[in-house]
């Protein structure tokens, strides 16, 4: 294993802990400061050269987003919450979709996992395969009967993708002004929420 040198004096026994405590790090970072790290951030509150942390990390950006997933546990336990007991399929989505926007600002990690506004960031980041994992663990969640709604995995899967989709929409353009929380509901529940009760209803023909 490279770059034992540093980490307070108490050096890693292996790769694998090492890259879990640069991720932790990067957690700390990114929570006490609400913004953007750098390499150089992380390897200097670990005590070691930043080739230590390129190692296990090739960018900035690699190392937030394997930051972002180490931290969203509990935006899903919290969103869970939010949602329980919701079992019609396009309240549930609704609700998720108006907590997770209203929840970024709250939860810097969340914001490097969902949108495009960091260094180097994809604009594709939002559909890429860690989001839409992500996106399928948050309605695995719900109190929803997916398969008595007529959801199989193909249609989830599009129905993730279609969230996601709505999402990035309103993190790159939130409006001018943006809508109140009441507001954005309504067109959602308006909009998505046809679309997804559409499925539903095909599915009973």
């Amino acid at each position: 294993m490279a770059g034992r040198r540093g980490w307070g004096g108490s050096p890693p026994k292996d790769d694998e802990e090492a890259s879990r405590r640069i991720v932790a790090a990067a957690v700390e970072l990114i929570g006490r400061t609400g913004a953007e790290i750098s390499i150089a951030d992380v390897a200097e509150s670990l005590g070691v050269i930043r080739q230590t942390v390129y190692r296990y990390f090739p960018s900035s950006d690699a190392l937030m987003r394997a930051a972002a997933f180490a931290s969203v546990d509990n935006f899903l336990d919290r969103l869970a919450r939010h949602v329980g007991g919701i079992t019609d399929p396009a309240d549930a989505m609704t609700e998720a979709v108006v907590f997770t926007l209203t929840d970024v600002p709250r939860t810097p990690h969340l914001g490097i996992l969902l949108s495009s506004t960091y260094s180097e960031a994809d604009p594709e980041s939002l559909t890429s395969e860690e989001a839409h994992t992500f996106g399928m663990t948050m309605i695995e969640r719900f109190d929803v009967d997916w398969r008595h709604c007529g959801y199989d995995d193909e249609s989830l899967h599009e129905l993730v993708e279609y969230a996601l989709r709505t999402m990035q929409s309103f993190f790159l353009s939130p409006g001018n002004p943006p809508r109140e929380e009441a507001e954005l509901r309504r067109y959602l529940r308006r909009w998505m929420g046809t679309a997804i009760r559409a499925q539903v209803d095909s599915s009973s023909r």
